[in-house]
C-alpha cells in the first residue's frame, strides 16, 4: 500500500497506529459520530469546534483535541480546516489521556503529525515509519493541557442559564443575580456550578469568552468589536486576557499559529 486510504482499517482499529489528512471549506459539520479507536484530531491551518457529551471545544491551529475511544462528537469547521488526525488503537492507550482534552501542540508534535500522515501503512517492525508513529505518541503523553474546553452543566436549570448566557456575553451580571433569577441561594448556585462543571460560574464565563472570541476572529472580527460584544471594558483588557490564556495577542494570534 503506497497511501492509507482505507477507512474500514483504521477506523476498526486494524492497524496500531495510523495518521489521515482531510481538508475540509468553512461552515461545513460532521454527522455526530464516535470511533473504536482514540483520536488525536488537529488542523495545521483553520479554526474546529467540536461539541461532545462532556462540553463544547474549540482547537485552533497550535492545539489538538484529544477524543478517547468511544466518544460521541461533532465537528464545525470555523474556517477552512487542514486537517491531521492520529487514531490509536487500545493496546497503545497507556499514559495518553484518559479524558476529553485540549492539547499543546509543540514545534515536534506537529511535524510528528505531519510525518505519521505521510507514512505508508502498514509499518514494517523497527521501521524509520514505526518509529515516527512510537514517537508521536510520546510526545502526546507529554503534551499540555490547556483550558480551551468550555464543559457542560448536567441540570437543566444550569443548562438554560448558560444558553441564555452565551446568547448575551456581555451580560456581566454576577453569580448573585442568576441565583436570584433561578430562586437559589448564591452559594448553592455556585457549589452546583462547580460540582457539574469542574469550574466557578465566574471561571465559566471566562472559558467562554475566550472560545467565542476565537471564533470571531477566525471569521474576521475586529479585535475592538470583539472586545467590546463581550463585555470588556476594553480592547487592552481583552488582549491581556487573550495573551495570558493562549500566548500571543489576539491581533497576531493567528499569523502566529
Amino acid at each position: 500500500m503506497n497511501r492509507f486510504d482505507d477507512l474500514e482499517l483504521y477506523d476498526r482499529g486494524v492497524l496500531p497506529v495510523v495518521g489521515k489528512l482531510r481538508n475540509y471549506p468553512a461552515g461545513l459539520e460532521s454527522p455526530r459520530h464516535q470511533h473504536p479507536t482514540a483520536q488525536l484530531l488537529y488542523s495545521v491551518e483553520g479554526l474546529m469546534w467540536v461539541g461532545t457529551e462532556r462540553g463544547q471545544w474549540i482547537v485552533p491551529p497550535t492545539r489538538a483535541i484529544w477524543l478517547p475511544i468511544g466518544t460521541w462528537h461533532q465537528v464545525k469547521m470555523v474556517s477552512p480546516v487542514r486537517m491531521r488526525n492520529i487514531f490509536v488503537r487500545q493496546d497503545m492507550l497507556a499514559g495518553l489521556p484518559e479524558q476529553c482534552c485540549v492539547l499543546e501542540v509543540t514545534p515536534l508534535l506537529r511535524e510528528l503529525v505531519l510525518a505519521a500522515v505521510d507514512v505508508a501503512l502498514p509499518c514494517e517492525p523497527g521501521s524509520r515509519d514505526e518509529r515516527v508513529m512510537m514517537l508521536a505518541l510520546d510526545e502526546i503523553r507529554r503534551a499540555k493541557v490547556l483550558p480551551l474546553s468550555l464543559p457542560q452543566p448536567a441540570s437543566p436549570a444550569l443548562q438554560r442559564l448558560c444558553a441564555v448566557w452565551l446568547d448575551h456575553p456581555d451580560d456581566a451580571r454576577g453569580a448573585a443575580e442568576w441565583a436570584r433569577e433561578l430562586a437559589l441561594d448564591p452559594r448553592t448556585l455556585q457549589r452546583r456550578f462547580r460540582r457539574e462543571t469542574g469550574l466557578s460560574f465566574g471561571q465559566w464565563r471566562r472559558q467562554a469568552r475566550l472560545m467565542l472570541a476565537l471564533q470571531r476572529l477566525a471569521c474576521g472580527d475586529s479585535v475592538l468589536k470583539v472586545a467590546l460584544d463581550l463585555g470588556y471594558a476594553s480592547p487592552s483588557a481583552f488582549a491581556t486576557m487573550f495573551k495570558r490564556e493562549l500566548g500571543a495577542p489576539p491581533s497576531s494570534f493567528f499569523t502566529a499559529s
